[in-house]
């Protein structure tokens, strides 16, 4: 047994420069030879000495092979040699077609496995790989079908940050250039309002460019928080009359605040970011009516909303208003300054924050933006 193992194991080592589907070949067509091999052996050490005892049993019952003993033993013996040559025929040739049929029928989807991560590595990222019916195959195969739709959305979104980024940046630096180029040919007089528009385009590009380094950090998920209990009421006051200071007559601004809220779990510098984001959205689309922020318990949660009676979201454009660089038709017909990333950074916050937040709108009458904050345990 020793000898045939060392056998196996030298003849597979033999078998390293091969193909899989040469060794999965070699490999069963081995294992037949050996096990033919054992059954050989076995049965031409143990068959002559079964065969007599049974001629014994035989003469005892009365028969008499005592003339013919060794005719009898020689055409057992050479039938036994015949049809155990023919059965290792027929057994080796069997097990060499099954073996190369199992290997061929393993190596085949593996084959086109390879062909379609070949594809796939050349950039053609729509490659998917096909079912298949060996369950390991097929487990390999969703695995890589999960990990190119990844990766594929991956690249679409960089596609489209990269377009987006490129629409952003160009409208101010285009105002920027086109003023500095008047100033230098003379066209332009270098007036106090021309620096003060020069000033407000750049502090657009700075804005956009500190949104964008929150937003990447918020989605790579490198954006500190500190996280700690949180009073939200001088806070929550605090913007109010912010706020209150901004805008015109014809809009109010309130609180609806109960008189006691547990502590919050939050970062206050982020809270007050998402905060102010809304509010500001919320002003900047409402032009008369009313803002109202409103404060709320629900079980282990506080609720936050900011209630206006603005210009409102329409329905086909409420799922993607956490979108970055979305911005609705309505923003970009009002010329909107907005960069489209504030909703995508303060979905971000709020979620890193362990809460939740959501949208309602209706067209003309108004929008509800609302999340929510867990509850601190001072347990």
């Amino acid at each position: 047994m020793t000898f045939a193992i060392n056998i196996v194991a030298n003849f597979f080592l033999r078998l390293k420069p091969l193909s899989l589907a040469t060794r999965l070949f070699f490999s069963h067509l081995l294992v037949a030879i050996v096990t033919v091999s054992f059954l050989v052996i076995v049965g031409k050490a143990a068959s002559p000495i079964l065969f007599a005892r049974r001629l014994e049993a035989i003469e005892a019952k009365g028969f008499d092979f005592q003339d013919v003993r060794s005719e009898v033993v020689e055409g057992f013996d050479s039938a036994w040699h015949s049809s155990t040559l023919w059965s290792v025929i027929v057994g080796t040739t069997a097990a060499g077609v099954l073996s190369l049929w199992v290997a061929r029928r393993i190596t085949k989807p593996m084959i086109k496995i390879e062909r379609v991560i070949q594809q796939f590595a050349r950039g053609k990222l729509s490659q998917r790989l096909p079912p298949n019916d060996i369950p390991e195959l097929n487990r390999l195969s969703t695995s890589f079908n999960h990990m190119a739709s990844s990766l594929e959305g991956v690249e679409q979104h960089r596609r489209e940050l990269i377009g987006d980024l490129t629409h952003e940046l160009r409208t101010p630096l285009t105002i920027i250039y086109g003023y500095l180029e008047g100033i230098t040919a003379t066209h332009i007089e270098a007036t106090p309002e021309v620096y003060e528009r020069l000033m407000k385009e750049t502090k657009r590009l700075q804005r956009l460019v500190n949104d964008l380094q929150e937003l990447s950090k918020a989605e790579a998920g490198y954006l500190t928080i500190h996280l700690a209990p949180i009073n939200l009421y001088p806070l929550l006051s605090a913007l109010v009359e912010r706020f209150a200071a901004q805008i015109l007559e014809d809009l109010t601004i309130r609180l609806e605040c109960p008189p006691t809220l547990p502590l919050v779990l939050a970062d206050l510098d982020r809270l007050e970011q998402v905060l102010v984001n809304l509010l500001g959205n919320a002003v900047s689309y409402t032009e008369a009516g009313s803002i109202a922020l409103k404060v709320w318990q629900t079980g282990k949660r506080v609720w936050l909303e900011v209630r206006d009676t603005g210009v409102g979201i329409a329905p086909e454009d409420l799922p993607h208003v956490f979108e970055r660089f979305w911005r609705s038709e309505r923003a970009i017909a009002r010329q909107s300054r907005g960069s489209g990333i504030g909703l995508a950074i303060s979905r971000h916050l709020v979620e890193l924050q362990g809460g939740k937040i959501e949208v309602e709108s209706e067209l003309g009458k108004g929008s509800t933006f609302r999340f929510s904050l867990v509850v601190a345990d001072l347990s």
